[in-house]
């Protein structure tokens, strides 16, 4: 059945008023008595049924129902314009919002899969869609004394704020109003809810036999850090009474002998000992420097907490410790006698048959790659509640 219009109706409703007004007409001027009242009675029952149709076509139509009047805000949008909330539709994973870019160091967020096969959450620096992020990274160096450049409170319920800090505390500015805001910490200490640092991996059957690079220098050391201030003076006096009894090659900034990042892993792998040492001393503090050598195949000579904390990450047959010489020269003494024994020199690398040792990132706009991935994986993977209660009594105590 054909829908009709309201014009359409108002031209039938005219029309049969005209046929109406002549019949009458007519019926005064030519007929009368019993001719007039059937006329007329013919007439009546052509008006009501000429009304009837009227009526009907105006009403509403099982087969054709009026448009609904809808209210403004579901008009129809203009053609070209899109729902911006339904085009970026955001993956099925859980979202870790990355607040601050650490130094300012930018890498590709991809990277996080293509060099940890490391997919289960969406990484983003989008600030825009912080209500929907279930973990915020907030890096503590970037944070302003007075913390107004943190996300605003009250944050959704859902949403763990993550304190990423991994330096020491020798190296740490203490920002009032910290103590009791975070949920996860990341931080190189074993504790931390997100451990981070580059461990061993153990080897699956049998791994390949252990060559032993070229060795053409006793002992290295690459360091761009000398600075008192931040608790290097140790290390320092160290080395300095170190080179009165044997050579040691240096590079870096330090020394004004700058190495190009591909010549790092070639340059430490050419000597027999690496100064695998901290700028301060604090318990779980054992950065990349330990893990470069033992990735390089070289021995690391450590400075830094105790040697049974460097046991827990690592076999205690493959470093030197400090610590284990009454003096500077003692230790000097033990390198030159290693240095003639190849034998008991490679008992330093008799780890290598059940475990091996990953290359760290070494770019610098890669320095803190590893942590941030490895912080979207957990809020990928960890649903659980936590609370940080007092930061800096855990951190400082």
């Amino acid at each position: 059945m054909e829908c009709r219009n309201d014009v359409s109706s108002r031209s039938e409703y005219s029309t049969s008023t005209n046929l109406l007004t002549g019949a009458k007409m007519l019926s005064s001027i030519y007929l009368t008595g019993v001719l007039r009242v059937i006329l007329v009675s013919i007439i009546s029952l052509g008006g009501f049924v000429v009304l009837f149709l009227m009526h009907y076509s105006s009403a509403p139509s099982l087969f054709c129902p009026p448009l609904p009047a809808f209210p403004p805000q579901y008009s129809e949008r203009p053609r070209g314009q899109h729902n911006s909330s339904l085009a970026k539709t955001l993956p099925d994973k859980p979202i870790m919002l990355l607040w601050f870019w650490p130094e300012h160091y930018r890498f590709d967020l991809s990277d996080c899969a293509t060099l940890f096969n490391i997919d289960s959450c969406l990484l983003t620096d989008d600030r825009s869609i912080y209500n929907k992020a279930d973990g915020v990274l907030i890096f503590h160096k970037s944070i302003k004394q007075d913390l107004s450049n943190l996300p605003r409170s009250p944050r959704p319920p859902f949403q763990k704020w993550i304190w990423f800090h991994v330096e020491s505390p020798t190296n740490t500015n203490r920002l009032s109003g910290l103590e009791n805001l975070f949920n996860l910490t990341l931080s190189y200490r074993q504790d931390a809810d997100i451990p981070i640092r580059w461990r061993l991996t153990a080897r699956k059957g049998q791994g390949e036999d252990f060559v032993l690079p070229k060795k053409d220098k006793l002992v290295c050391w690459i360091v761009s850090n000398n600075n008192p201030a931040t608790g290097s003076g140790q290390r320092y006096n160290y080395y300095r009474e170190l080179v009165k009894h044997v050579k040691v090659e240096v590079f870096g900034k330090a020394f004004g002998r700058f190495l190009k990042y591909e010549d790092y892993y070639d340059t430490i792998s050419s000597c027999k000992f690496y100064l695998s040492f901290e700028n301060s001393v604090h318990r779980d503090y054992i950065t990349e420097k330990l893990n470069g050598p033992l990735a390089a195949g070289t021995v690391p000579v450590v400075l830094g907490p105790p040697r049974q904390n460097y046991e827990d990450f690592v076999p205690g047959d493959s470093f030197i410790h400090v610590n284990d010489f009454p003096d500077v020269k003692a230790l000097a003494e033990f390198l030159l006698k290693l240095d003639k024994d190849d034998e008991a020199y490679l008992h330093y690398f008799q780890w290598r048959e059940h475990f091996s040792a990953q290359r760290h990132l070494i770019q610098q706009y890669q320095e803190f790659t590893h942590a941030i991935c490895y912080a979207c994986d957990h809020v990928g993977t960890h649903k659980e509640y936590r609370v940080v209660h007092n930061l800096y009594k855990w951190y400082f105590g």
